[in-house]
């Protein structure tokens, strides 16, 4: 048996997290209905599509067609989970019904909502894989700089040359202070 990492589930967390919630919104805005047992069902089936492609980074180009797959399915999923409808009055299907159920063929209204949904999320997801790998990068380089050096040297203060002499009193006025208060000095003549 195969140990997945951590960070390998947290990848795949997100992707399931972030495709299946805008797919359930995007067939919600579309008119469509999802049940809870489809919510149930597209979630393992969204994560064991996403942990086999989390093992390093993705990008656009291979995030957006697994997006576009998975959207498909989740919305055949949604569509044939929901309530069935009675049958439209004319004999011809409306536009999205397919064999009673009403949103199995997609609509228009659902076809740009799935696809808002594809193009969103693969855009944040990249961007978002993007950041994660260049934090990873910098990571790593951080901590083998830290392997190499791992711990720089103490500097200490040189030693006083005269450590047993006892400290010569400080004035009480400070240095910088001028006193001109009082009458002149007077100047005696040096000898």
């Amino acid at each position: 048996m195969q140990v997945t990492s951590p960070l390998r589930l947290a990848r795949a967390a997100a992707f399931t997290a972030v495709c299946l919630g805008l797919g359930v919104l995007a067939h919600l805005f579309g008119g469509g209905a999802v049940a809870p047992d489809a919510l149930a069902l597209g979630l393992p089936g969204v994560f064991a599509a996403a942990l086999p492609l989390s093992g390093r980074e993705r990008t656009l180009r291979s995030i957006l067609p697994l997006l576009a797959v998975l959207q498909v399915a989740l919305h055949v999923l949604f569509a044939l989970s929901s309530p069935l409808s009675p049958a439209p009055l004319s004999p011809a299907p409306a536009l999205g019904v397919v064999a009673g159920h009403p949103h199995a063929g997609p609509g228009l209204g659902m076809l740009i909502a799935h696809g808002w949904a594809v193009v969103l999320t693969s855009l944040w997801l990249a961007r978002g894989e993007a950041a994660l790998w260049a934090l990873l990068r910098r990571l790593a380089v951080r901590l083998t700089r830290i392997a190499r050096d791992p711990a720089p040297p103490v500097r200490t203060p040189p030693a006083s040359p005269h450590p047993a002499e006892p400290r010569v009193p400080r004035s009480v006025a400070p240095r910088h202070c001028v006193t001109r208060r009082g009458p002149p000095r007077l100047l005696l003549p040096s000898r």
